[in-house]
C-alpha cells in the first residue's frame, strides 16, 4: 500500500471512530473562528444527543468552509449547513435528524446555541444546522420549541459584528465563513476562565 494511500485510511479511521464520553474530568471548549473573531462555545452535559452529533460534525470536518447564511439582527445567527453532500440520495429524514433534547431549563437567553430544524412531527433537529441567539433579551417565543444544547462563553462581540454586516434580507452580502474546532480541557479551567457551572 503507498504511504499516501495508508495516510488516507488511517485519517478516514479517525474521523469516523469519534465517540464522545462523559467525563468527570473534563468536557470540550468548541471554538468556531470567523474573520470577524473568535465565538467559543460550551455544549451541555444534559442534552448529550446533540453534544455527541455536534463533537462528531467538528471531527469530520463537516463545517470546514461553512458560513451563517441566515443573518436576522436583534435576534439570532444561523449556520452549519455542510457545503459537500454528507448523506446519501436515499437517506431518511431520521437520518438526516436527530431526536429532540427540549429541556425546561434552557432557554433561549442572550448566546444560547439551538440546534435549527424544519416543521416535523417531535420537533426533531437537524443534525447540522444551529444558531446563536443574538438579542440581548433572549428569543424566549421558542423556548420548549427547540433544542437549546450550549451557550457561548466568549465572544458575543464577535457575533453583534455579524449581524453588523450588510444583508440581501437575512442573507449576508459577503459570505461569513466559519471554522469549527474542539478542544478537550479540564472542567477545573472552564470554570476558572469560562465561568462554566456544570450543577446548571
Amino acid at each position: 500500500m503507498k504511504t499516501s494511500t495508508l495516510i488516507s485510511v488511517i485519517f478516514l479511521f479517525l474521523l469516523t471512530s469519534f465517540t464522545y464520553k462523559p467525563s468527570e474530568k473534563f468536557d470540550y471548549l468548541v471554538t468556531i473562528t470567523t474573520k470577524f473573531g473568535e465565538i467559543k462555545i460550551i455544549l451541555f452535559d444534559d442534552t448529550q444527543l446533540h453534544k455527541a452529533n455536534f463533537l462528531d460534525n467538528i471531527s469530520k470536518g463537516y463545517y470546514y468552509g461553512t458560513h451563517f447564511h441566515r443573518v436576522i439582527p436583534n435576534f439570532m445567527i444561523q449556520g452549519g449547513a455542510p457545503e459537500q453532500k454528507i448523506f446519501s440520495d436515499s437517506a431518511s429524514f431520521d437520518e438526516m435528524t436527530i431526536p429532540n433534547e427540549i429541556i425546561e431549563k434552557h432557554k433561549h437567553h442572550y448566546g444560547a446555541v439551538a440546534a435549527a430544524r424544519t416543521e416535523s412531527p417531535g420537533k426533531r433537529s437537524d443534525k447540522t444546522q444551529f444558531y446563536i441567539v443574538q438579542n440581548k433579551n433572549g428569543a424566549h417565543h421558542l423556548d420548549n420549541a427547540y433544542t437549546v444544547f450550549g451557550k457561548v462563553v466568549s465572544g458575543m462581540s464577535t457575533v453583534e459584528k455579524i449581524t453588523n454586516q450588510p444583508l440581501n434580507g437575512s442573507t449576508p452580502v459577503e459570505k461569513i465563513v466559519m471554522d469549527i474546532i474542539s478542544t478537550k480541557v479540564k472542567k477545573s479551567d472552564m470554570i476558572k476562565f469560562y465561568g462554566v457551572g456544570y450543577d446548571e
